[in-house]
């Protein structure tokens, strides 16, 4: 694409508002209003996002929404008390988790090569890191599929996932990697835009 102001071809196909939607403008979102974030959204976002790469397919992230009232308090005291107050008060919170019985659903979403299922069934250590891997690479998907719903999303890695798990997966089968509030930003929502990296500081050619 050329621009028009420039001249110059742009090598990226995305347009700018989406750019501007996915990556330079969006921030982490630290205060909510309470305008609700419907079902309808919650699953858009899951119906967009469920297309990203995972190693052979095997799609280990689960999602646990964790609604106001009891379910919420609950969760608090396992938050670090700085996120405390903004996961009370935010429309939706997502617990992020990877399932480390993902290889029951090999035959269904990998049908190429339906013995990795009695592979990884073999392999627990190994299992439980595919399964935190390829979930923490979903992770970085479901936050870009929130911002594609027009809603801001602030994750969190401050919170104790041992408590979590005891508290909601007790059966230890779902293992939490990533707490995330939901919704429309609200007032001073955001800290002020912090550096990043150059292009020449994090690559090399070889």
């Amino acid at each position: 694409m050329t621009s028009a102001v420039t001249g110059k071809v742009d090598p990226l196909v995305l347009e700018p508002k989406a750019r501007e939607l996915l990556f330079t403008e969006a921030r982490t979102a630290n205060t909510f209003t309470d305008e609700p974030v419907t079902s309808d959204q919650l699953q858009a976002v899951y119906e967009l996002t469920k297309w990203a790469p995972t190693s052979a397919n095997t799609q280990p992230l689960r999602v646990l929404y964790v609604s106001k009232g009891q379910a919420r308090e609950r969760l608090l005291p396992h938050m670090a008390e700085g996120n405390r107050e903004k996961t009370r008060s935010a429309p939706v919170v997502a617990v992020l988790a990877a399932d480390t019985e993902f290889h029951e659903h090999i035959p269904t979403v990998f049908p190429i090569a339906p013995h990795f299922k009695d592979m990884f069934d073999a392999d627990p250590d190994g299992r439980v890191a595919h399964a935190k891997f390829n979930a923490t690479l979903q992770a970085g998907y479901f936050l870009l599929g929130v911002r594609a719903a027009g809603l801001a999303a602030g994750p969190m890695s401050g919170f104790d996932p041992a408590g979590v798990d005891q508290e909601f997966f007790a059966d230890g089968r779902w293992r939490s990697i990533l707490v995330v509030n939901i919704g429309y930003p609200g007032d001073n929502a955001w800290f002020d835009r912090l550096p990043r990296l150059d292009y020449q500081q994090v690559t090399q050619h070889l």
